[in-house]
């Protein structure tokens, strides 16, 4: 009798997604030299309460939740996730660069580390609500993006720090563009 019963399946297909990124390129991934405190800085990047893995985890688990009731609002959301790995894989480069160890500890000066968890994440069922953490998340990236540019010396570090500010301003316009099209 089970035998008998229809599949049941998704209707959102994810195929020839991109990356929702500026067309753009990235400066090359370099460092003048090693410095650890600055690996430490991109640690908070990389796996802090506001990274880059973070914002990974929040959108996939977000399109989750909503490819079925919105393949399109899934579909970008999933495109923004792809860019931020990007990100992600960038800023570990530049830590192991920079003398440091890519791992899922965000290293404060002090000495003491502080693992990622999911508990950084803002989880909703609600898209209106995801979307608006969504943009709020990007937001709380890009200050933390320009605070530590200024804190860090080395134009090669700051440069690929620039350059995914700019993808994260692009999401936020993307993200805004999705709110609007839901309260329509």
């Amino acid at each position: 009798m089970e035998a008998d019963r229809k599949p049941i399946t998704g209707n959102c297909n994810m195929a020839g997604l991109k990356p929702a990124m500026l067309d753009l390129p990235y400066p090359p991934i370099q460092v003048r030299c090693r410095n650890q405190g600055y690996a430490d800085l991109l640690s908070f990047d990389y796996c802090g309460g506001v990274s880059e893995l973070s914002a990974i985890t929040q959108y996939i688990n977000n399109e989750n939740r909503l490819c079925q009731e919105n393949c399109h609002l899934a579909r970008t959301i999933l495109e923004i996730a792809i860019a931020e790995m990007m990100h992600l894989q960038k800023l570990g480069e530049l830590i192991q660069l920079l003398g440091g160890e890519v791992d899922f500890n965000a290293k404060r000066p002090d000495g003491k580390q502080t693992m990622w968890t999911p508990a950084c994440l803002a989880l909703s069922q609600n898209a209106k609500k995801m979307l608006c953490a969504d943009i709020e998340a990007e937001k709380e990236a890009i200050a933390q993006y320009r605070a530590h540019i200024c804190k860090i010396s080395d134009e090669y570090v700051n440069a690929v720090l620039r350059r995914i500010i700019r993808d994260e301003e692009y999401h936020i316009i993307l993200l805004q563009a999705l709110l609007e099209e839901l309260s329509a």
